[in-house]
This record gives C-alpha cells, structure tokens and sequence, in this order.
C-alpha cells in the first residue's frame, strides 16, 4: 500500500462520519450546543470542513472551496470569508447556523479537492517542506496528518454531541 491510499482512506473515513453524523438531524439538533456551551454540530462539520479547506488548499496552492464555489455567500455567516473557526467565541459559535444539506455539500466538495490532490501524489511528495516556520520544518505528509488528526477530533465531536438529548 502507498502512503497516498492510507491518507485516501484516512480522509474518506472522515467523509464518512460527517455524513452519518449529518444524517436525519434537523436545524434545532444542529445548532443545540452540549451544556448551553460546547460547540454544536453545526459549528463543528463546518469548522472541519475549513480546516480540510483551509490547509489542503494553501498545500496544493490552490484557492479554497470555501470561496472557489461561493459557498462563503451561500452560508452567508456573519464572520469573514477567511475564518476557519479558530478561537471562536460562544457568540460566534452561535452564529454558525446551517441546514443539513448545506453542511455536507461544502464538506462534499471539499473531501473533492482533497482527494484530487491526494490521488497524484508520491512518497518523495510527502517529504516536501511546505512550513519552515515551525523546527523542525513541516513537510506536506505532516501537514496532511495533522488535517487529518483535528477533523477526526472534530467529527468525533459532533457525532457525541449528535447524541446527547436537549
């Protein structure tokens, strides 16, 4: 097996509960945050899906999904177009509303662009420096991993906060 199939597979199993998780819930569920204060459903398949966005896009040196096909105005969020969800506060983790359908078309089209990036690569890809902010540098394959280790957090998340009751 190539190290491209296991972060095929790692981001297609992501893909898998996102949908799973999305399944069946309507707006209230969505938005319903765990304690009055934890993140909603809502909040986390889309912050997951700006981090894929986000990070897989500055790797590929492409533009994000997020803005690419417009979904910045089709979720019409009050938040800027470049904000992914990081250090959001409890208002702003309200504000992320969205229906179902909505939610799972982004992170669909995302999971796209990941895989078309993915799919061509080879080992000796993966071992290209892409951050040299950080000591040691960041290569794609760490960078990649490390996507891959916060939106399965994420979509863990929500799928334990799908089933908690109001």
């Amino acid at each position: 097996m190539e190290s491209k199939e296991l972060l095929l597979d790692a981001f297609g199993r992501i893909r898998e509960t996102v949908e799973t998780t999305l399944e069946g819930l309507d707006d209230g569920s969505l938005v319903r945050r765990p304690a009055g204060k934890g993140n909603s459903v809502a909040w986390l398949i889309w912050h997951l899906g700006r981090v894929e966005d986000a990070q897989v896009a500055s790797a590929a040196e492409l533009e994000q999904v997020w803005t690419s096909l417009d979904f910045v105005a089709r979720f019409g969020l009050p938040l800027s177009a470049r904000d992914t969800g990081y250090g959001h506060s409890s208002e702003q983790v309200d504000a992320v509303h969205a229906p179902a359908d909505l939610l799972l078309e982004y992170y669909d089209a995302v999971h796209r662009q990941t895989v078309g990036f993915v799919t061509p690569l080879t080992d000796e890809d993966l071992d290209r420096v892409i951050d040299k902010r950080w000591d040691p540098p960041v290569t794609l394959g760490v960078r990649l991993v490390s996507t891959i280790a916060d939106c399965l957090q994420h979509v863990g998340q929500a799928a334990y906060a799908r089933g908690l009751k109001a």
